[in-house]
């Protein structure tokens, strides 16, 4: 028998386990071994995958990024969600307020989520410069660093900065797109209330990713398994609720470009690390 595939994810909840619980049943009834380590941060996880304890690593995309900076662009994105790609966040402002684009934020307070989130501070952060703001000379950014290094993976920074703008401590704030229509649909964001003022570019989200050496037959056997899951199974439905897809595709990474540009401008990578 092969040894297992050694696969990584980022206990960012704790229906993290229960997913991949899941997941790993599944693969090995598929005859394909999977083990599973869990990681309380994705800079070392990125660490794992390089130094060859996983093979496989469920990345953010600052994650797959920062996997492709250090390996020097060797890494691949193999497998995603359909709800990775093509995503958006939102600016959010209160519609009792004089603020309806972008560009009526000047002078005024956004709240944004964590530090090292993709979708809730740097992506947000590129899209109000090519918007014309200065997010340093033209705003005043209130920040909400929840989970760092879980890179926005939980809605804690969101909700926390949706609650700045309902108690008046900011003029927007900044949310993925699928939260505001979860939001709005049980009622945690009153639409009548607030309203959508402007957005990010797309984006695509996780992806799974594996180093240029990681055996061809192997990572076909694992994908085959994975693509095989369907969400009209019930024994497949309720990991892939928890999870957020119907399907997994195949990984692409021409949905990074909005975050590549983003880590740049803001000098993510070259920072101290967020603590």
């Amino acid at each position: 028998m092969p040894r297992p595939l050694r696969i990584g994810a980022v206990m960012y909840d704790p229906k993290v386990s229960v997913i991949w619980e899941i997941i790993r049943d599944f693969l090995d009834s598929r005859v394909c071994p999977t083990d599973v380590s869990f990681y309380s941060n994705y800079e070392d996880q990125v660490s794992a995958l390089l130094d060859q304890s996983i093979d496989i690593a469920w990345n953010s995309p600052l994650a797959w990024l920062d996997a492709q900076r250090r390996s020097r662009g060797t890494c691949r994105a193999i497998a995603m969600r359909d709800t990775d790609r093509d995503r958006a966040s939102y600016f959010i402002a209160r519609r009792d307020d004089a603020i309806t684009k972008m560009t009526d934020l000047r002078g005024k307070t956004v709240a944004l989520g964590a530090i090292d989130s993709p979708q809730a501070r740097l992506i947000p952060l590129s899209q109000l410069r090519q918007e014309g703001l200065d997010p340093e000379a033209d705003l005043t950014i209130r920040r909400f660093d929840v989970l760092v290094g879980k890179h926005g993976d939980h809605i804690g920074g969101e909700r926390e900065a949706f609650e700045c703008l309902r108690n008046g401590e900011a003029s927007a704030s900044v949310m993925l797109d699928l939260n505001w229509e979860a939001w709005t649909a049980d009622g945690t964001v009153d639409s009548n209330r607030y309203q959508i003022i402007g957005q990010t570019q797309r984006f695509d989200h996780c992806v799974f990713t594996v180093r240029q050496d990681i055996d061809p037959a192997a990572e076909r056997q694992w994908l085959d398994a994975l693509f095989a899951m369907r969400y009209d199974n019930p024994a497949h439905r309720e990991m892939m609720d928890l999870e957020g897809l119907k399907e997994w595709l195949p990984g692409r990474t021409t949905g990074f470009d909005a975050l590549s540009v983003a880590v740049i401008t803001e000098q993510f990578f070259e920072r101290p690390a967020p603590a």
